[in-house]
């Protein structure tokens, strides 16, 4: 529905906001944190946990930072390590948080692995449909998770 037909169909149900405009407007609870880096980094957990190697909870925050930095142009080739970031950490357990909240993951009390749901493999499906940046991105993520996996697989069998 455009926004031309939302009104018309407000003006025909006769349907009315009554504002006092009165007092202040309440604050925002979400910061550009919560608008802009939390919704990239659910995105990707939900990448990492949605197949069959589930990543576990203590590894998380490191393989969220590895994997970005392998699909992120500014990060690659960077001397940041952003894998160890503390910051990273804390707002990949903000994003785990909102996840597990919304019901999109599950983390195994037992094994600390952590599982998509039905819903959040539905709610990431839906983003990597097209061919859009954020669906490429996705699945350069998807992609560099593979690869760390297989890459620690190897290094488990040469040692």
């Amino acid at each position: 529905m455009s926004t031309a037909d939302f009104f018309s169909e407000a003006r025909r149900l006769g349907l009315k906001l009554n504002v006092s405009g009165e007092g202040p407007s309440p604050a925002h609870a979400l910061d550009n944190e919560a608008l802009f880096q939390l919704p990239l980094l659910a995105m990707t957990i939900l990448a990492l946990c949605k197949g069959r190697s589930k990543p576990e909870l203590p590894e998380i925050g490191q393989l969220v930072g590895e994997c970005l930095e392998r699909t992120v142009a500014g990060f690659k080739g960077s001397s940041q390590d952003i894998g160890w970031s503390g910051n990273l950490r804390i707002r990949t357990i903000k994003a785990l948080t909102f996840l597990e909240s919304t019901g999109q993951i599950v983390i195994d009390k037992a094994t600390r692995e952590i599982s998509a749901t039905d819903l959040g493999k539905k709610v990431y499906s839906g983003a990597v449909q097209g061919e859009s940046l954020l669906a490429h991105s996705m699945r350069t993520i998807e992609l560099s998770y593979q690869y760390i996996r297989e890459e620690a697989r190897v290094k488990g069998e040469v040692n």
